[in-house]
């Protein structure tokens, strides 16, 4: 006997805020572990040291500057694109709050590695429910289909952009963003697989999460 559609819906909601919730938390606890951001935290941390706004709060304002450039794109959000600018921020900035930052290497490296590895189940849950895509991924696959360019090509340009403006505005890049770039992409898409709805009988993998960045291959949530 199948659920009933309204038990299904609740699930994707849980999904979705869960996933966006942790996105946060992992996104603060990979700042707190001190070995680089990923790019799009790196433009956040740099923005908020130029403006005296908390990183969250940078990461709110970043998200809903690309919506706005969705509009020339015609591209349409959804409640999980609205519900990515934010959620994650307001997360980000909760986790901040309550979460001190570790001295010794050997409680860094493995709170690194733990933060990467949420940040791939936050991606495959608030994903597969399908209410649309975050604001950086719309950008992506809005100029994708204006300029023809594969979404590859599109996402690797967008993040190399995003990372040295950051880089260049003091955010923090380091061995923490290569490993996230490198590791992001098969923890995503394996956990996207796992949250998919079970009544479709296939993995719900959406198409951002063929290509999102120079080296994964999934997409970014903020």
């Amino acid at each position: 006997m199948s659920a009933p559609r309204g038990s299904g819906l609740a699930r994707r909601l849980v999904q979705l805020y869960g996933g966006l919730v942790l996105y946060g938390v992992s996104a603060a606890l990979q700042l707190r572990a001190g070995f680089g951001l990923a790019p799009w935290d790196v433009l956040n941390q740099g923005i908020a040291r130029h403006t005296g706004l908390s990183i969250g709060t940078a990461s709110i304002t970043v998200g809903a500057a690309v919506l706005l450039l969705w509009i020339p794109l015609r591209q349409r959000p959804g409640l999980g694109t609205v519900s990515n600018v934010l959620v994650i921020g307001l997360a980000l900035d909760a986790t901040l709050s309550v979460t001190p930052a570790p001295h010794s290497l050997w409680a860094r490296i493995p709170l690194l590695l733990f933060a990467i590895a949420l940040c791939g189940v936050a991606t495959g849950l608030y994903i597969a429910p399908r209410f649309g895509p975050g604001p950086r991924d719309g950008l992506m696959t809005g100029l994708h289909r204006r300029t023809g360019r594969s979404v590859r090509l599109v996402r690797t340009c967008i993040e190399v952009a995003v990372l040295a403006t950051g880089f260049a505005l003091g955010g923090s890049a380091g061995v923490g963003t290569v490993l996230y770039a490198v590791g992001i992409g098969p923890l995503a898409q394996f956990f996207l697989r796992a949250f998919s709805p079970p009544e479709t009988g296939r993995p719900n993998v959406p198409d951002v999460a063929l290509a999102t960045t120079p080296v994964r291959e999934c997409p970014d949530p903020v």
